[in-house]
């Protein structure tokens, strides 16, 4: 692999115009893509197999004028008045006259205000799914009672979820990339030719994930992750590639050939990197969950073209860098730096002696620090996001408020039972015993009438819980009702709504979560095998990852779920995690925990087999690239926390679980407990059985074949004395 890597870099730094002009063109046909072809994104979470999904479904054939998007008004009158039906009555007209509803029921009629007549609620009915509700639709639909004087107005309901918008803060953490960039290289042109090619591959992966989105149904959160993830990995893979370059030349190599031999090592090791980051988000798709598999897919997409920009686009811009790559210090007026010139021992060398004389006191320490972050791990809930952790301020948010304020938070967690019969008799039949048994059943506060389609032959239950949508007393009324339900004879009866699809999407998800965790480390293990062609170190990789993970997940336990320090990253209703951060998390902080251990273990690897002793070969490993890993993690760390700045709760706790994990994996395991295990191993690290040694290829990841073919053909070059 090296070899091949060193020829494409050398070419590409020859032939740098064509290929900036082949990069610019694809981004300029891409760019026209995504403005011709970009459609809607989704917030739908669909889930086929579960009883909720069957049953959203079966609405849709059997009672289409029910089926699509709820909006619900909430009205309020001022404190200590009455609500007047003249004053609601033109309010529930202007929603009725809406294009695309189907019915706006007048609270009065429908028994919808609460016991001291000051709330009201408005029932609305889209005849279309909420993502296929148009701005103008949802424009009119908050615009709803407007003039309505002495009221209090507020919308909620499914139709108001809206597209994750990008905005400034997320330029924060690109700034502070920048900043880090400047202070690792000394140079501005090279921190701002490497921001700028990690910035020209995100564009190309947006630009061709948004030239789909008019074929393939992306949720909201699917571009934003895309982006987070290739801004992230960009930056990092080419510093790597930077990094080892500018020390090529500082050791007296020629432009051209230290661009081939940093793209076939450190490039080496980001096509490793990103693979692992690839296939763990690309795995998503085992889990059976069409919006996870999409969102990892396009991540995955974005994370693919930042390994192609690093590999050929990145060397064009070093040839047309120049000496400008290196501190001002470093250049020479015939050269680039002096021949042979060796580079002063840093921090690096000497953490890494640190670490191995004081070892087992760093593994007891690390290990048991981050086994107290895990706790708050066991008490982890998982649910689909809601209107009650919405930020504050935002519609959705207030409607929830005053619903909950009004009626009780259960009015927000609506449940529907849809009775599915032979003929009109036998539903009819069926949905009184169902409404007599759910009515009956813990948690529950109210059922409402039965709805029939014109035939009769399908009714609808809606049924109000006395929690919240994501208490834990709604989930377990949900699963009583089901079982008590099941024995209804006559019709087919299930439950679902918004509510009872959340609770099945996050049980669907906690199923999967131990199988992907499984398939995700054992994946480590066998590739880390390949690479390191070893047992001992994959092993120490995959526990390593399996601490990043439990502690990662307890502090986002602790902060997001019970409300510990909330307030920091603005977190104003503590709650669930979002049903998939788990598994989504795990897939990434795989990836990004694979990238750290080639880069520090891998140049480990190369002193070891070219014959120093295994503590020398720790040391010269964290010497010659600690500094590169720390600027790499606050790189990742200051892009994903970006993203925590933003009001979405979805991001922001994804964004905030992905700085956690970057910040735990490389400072605590990589930084600290790998150079600790590797000490305490020794030569044993390196151990691999010779029968296994025969059957594993030789990847090369450190480029060993490739100094011994250039050592050869520099030999071969030498003039023979006469």
């Amino acid at each position: 692999m090296a070899t091949l890597l060193y020829r494409l870099g050398r070419f590409s730094f020859r032939r740098r115009g064509r290929i900036a002009a082949v990069w610019l063109l694809l981004l300029i046909l891409l760019g026209v893509g995504a403005a011709t072809l970009m459609g809607p994104t989704s917030d739908k979470f669909s889930m086929p197999g579960t009883e909720s999904q069957r049953a959203l479904d079966d609405l849709g054939r059997q009672f289409p004028q029910a089926g699509g998007a709820t909006g619900a008004i909430v009205l309020a009158a001022p404190e200590g008045g009455k609500l007047d039906p003249a004053a609601v009555a033109p309010v529930v007209k202007e929603a009725s006259e809406i294009d695309g509803v189907t019915a706006a029921m007048d609270p009065f009629r429908t028994g919808s205000v609460s016991q001291d007549g000051r709330y009201a609620l408005i029932q609305v009915q889209f005849d279309k799914a909420a993502d296929e509700v148009t701005d103008e639709q949802k424009s009119a639909y908050e615009a709803v009672g407007a003039d309505a004087e002495g009221l209090r107005v507020e919308h909620g309901g499914e139709v108001m979820g809206g597209e994750v918008e990008i905005g400034s803060t997320e330029a924060l953490g690109v700034l502070v990339a920048a900043v880090v960039l400047v202070v690792t290289f000394g140079s501005l042109v090279a921190a701002g030719m490497t921001l700028l090619n990690a910035l020209i591959g995100v564009a190309v992966g947006m630009a061709g994930l948004f030239s789909l989105t008019s074929v393939i149904e992306l949720t909201s959160t699917a571009p934003v992750l895309a982006l987070m993830l290739g801004l992230a990995v960009g930056i990092d893979y080419s510093l790597f590639i930077t990094s080892r370059y500018r020390q090529y030349l500082t050791e007296g190599l020629q432009p051209e050939e230290a661009a081939g031999r940093a793209t076939g090592t450190a490039g080496s090791a980001v096509v490793f990197a990103g693979a692992t980051v690839v296939i763990a988000l690309a795995g998503l798709s085992v889990v059976g969950i069409p919006f996870l598999s999409v969102m990892g897919l396009a991540a995955a997409g974005t994370v693919a073209v930042a390994v192609l920009v690093a590999l050929t686009l990145l060397p064009a811009f070093l040839s047309f860098a120049g000496k400008k790559i290196l501190p001002r210090k470093q250049r020479h007026a015939d050269g680039y730096a002096a021949e042979g010139g060796a580079t002063a021992e840093g921090f690096g060398f000497v953490w890494g002696r640190l670490v191995a004389r004081l070892r087992v006191p760093f593994l007891v320490v690390g290990i048991l620090g981050l086994g107290a972050l895990t706790l708050p791990a066991q008490d982890m809930r998982i649910a689909l996001p809601d209107a009650g952790t919405a930020a504050e301020g935002s519609p959705a948010r207030e409607a929830y408020d005053l619903t909950s304020e009004g009626f009780g938070e259960g009015f927000n967690g609506r449940l529907v039972a849809v009775v599915n019969g032979a003929d009109a008799q036998s539903t009819a039949e069926a949905a009184e015993k169902a409404t007599a048994l759910i009515k009956d059943t813990d948690g529950i506060l109210a059922v409402a009438p039965p709805q029939l389609n014109e035939q009769g032959t399908t009714a609808l239950l809606t049924i109000i819980p006395e929690a919240g949508p994501t208490a834990v007393a709604t989930e377990d009324a949900v699963h009583d009702i089901r079982d008590r339900v099941a024995d209804v004879e006559g019709a087919d009866i299930a439950l679902t709504g918004a509510t009872a699809l959340g609770i099945d999407v996050s049980e669907k998800l906690a199923d999967a979560l131990p199988v992907y965790l499984l398939l995700v480390v054992g994946l480590s293990i066998l590739l880390l095998m390949l690479v390191f062609r070893s047992v001992l170190v994959p092993l120490k990789a995959a526990l390593g990852f399996l601490l990043t993970v439990g502690a990662t997940f307890g502090v986002t336990v602790a902060i997001f779920q019970e409300g510990h320090l909330a307030g920091l990253v603005g977190v104003d209703t503590p709650g669930p995690l979002v049903s998939f951060l788990p598994i989504l998390l795990i897939g990434i902080l795989f990836g990004l925990a694979m990238d750290y251990e080639v880069f520090l273990v891998s140049r480990m690897r190369e002193d070891f087999v070219h014959g120093a002793d295994p503590q020398a070969a720790m040391v010269s490993g964290m010497g010659h690239n600690a500094r590169v890993v720390t600027a790499a993690a606050l790189i990742m760390t200051s892009v994903f926390g970006g993203f925590v700045l933003m009001d979405d709760p979805i991001i922001k706790s994804i964004g905030f679980a992905l700085a956690v994990g970057v910040v735990i994996d490389a400072f605590v395991v990589r930084m600290a407990l790998v150079p600790a295990v590797m000490s305490l191993l020794g030569r044993a690290a390196w151990w691999l059985p010779g029968p296994v040694d025969k059957v594993l290829p030789d990847l090369d990841i450190e480029g060993e074949k490739l100094n011994r073919q250039l050592a050869a053909e520099t030999r071969d070059e030498t003039p023979v004395p006469v």
